[in-house]
């Protein structure tokens, strides 16, 4: 498996956790928000010279007592058939896995879980869970995708594993009762992250004059969803 990018040290990609970050490339959502329009081309379409795996785990192996883990993120790492064996070549040195997902992967997603091969999982949520208002966010979505971001949604819910729902706040897209009605979707959630939106490297370039909420306003929302979910918090891109 190869990835488009690698951060060596993160601590606040992974909650509570010293991190590397890994860069898949590749979705099948064209958010028109997203930062990470770059990640979009899959492999083999981009003249970017991607980094191998085993090269990356030689860095992993020597950072291993200081690094706690390793996040997967992307694009969408679950498109990639070999995420299994990069989970589990990490694991082998004794760190953690975290994995950033949009949830269209159901299927992939579970069998990560049920080999345990993952410690935490964060599930971008881009909505409230209709398929007109999912698809207004996304940019393209399959009815058959939208089913498994539902599908994801609640296997992560009754699943042990260590689980955050998070949303990018764009003016355009999401207003409080959005929001209130994202979070009643995952009702207990243990973590509910709000991601500022960043209008300077997004996708669509009409977005990239829209104005970013407040902090005051975020703080607002927050606490319009603090009552649903265990624990509620505020990341800038």
């Amino acid at each position: 498996m190869k990835f488009a990018g690698f951060l060596k040290q993160s601590l606040v990609d992974y909650p509570r956790k010293i991190a590397a970050v890994l860069f898949t490339r590749g979705c099948n959502l064209r958010c028109p928000y997203c930062h990470n329009g770059h990640l979009l081309v899959k492999p083999g379409r981009t003249d970017n010279h991607d980094l191998e795996l085993p090269a990356l785990l030689e860095f992993l192996k020597e950072r291993v007592g200081f690094l706690d883990g390793v996040v997967i993120t992307g694009g969408e790492p679950s498109l990639n058939h070999g995420l299994g064996d990069a989970c589990r070549a990490i694991k082998d040195l004794g760190l953690l896995v975290k994995l950033d997902t949009n949830g269209t992967r159901y299927e992939a997603l579970k069998t990560l879980i049920e080999r345990q091969l993952l410690d935490y999982v964060a599930l971008d949520l881009k909505a409230p869970l209709e398929y007109k208002d999912y698809l207004e966010v996304c940019g393209r979505l399959s009815r058959e995708d939208f089913l498994n971001i539902r599908n994801s949604v609640h296997l992560l819910r009754e699943s042990p594993i260590e689980t955050e729902f998070r949303t990018t706040v764009v003016p355009l897209y999401h207003n409080v009762n959005d929001l209130v009605k994202m979070a009643f979707a995952v009702k207990g959630a243990r973590l509910f992250t709000l991601q500022q939106f960043n209008p300077l490297n997004a996708l669509e370039p009409e977005l990239r004059n829209i104005k970013p909420y407040s902090a005051r306003e975020l703080q607002d929302m927050m606490e319009a969803i603090r009552p649903l979910v265990e624990k509620v918090r505020l990341l800038n891109v």
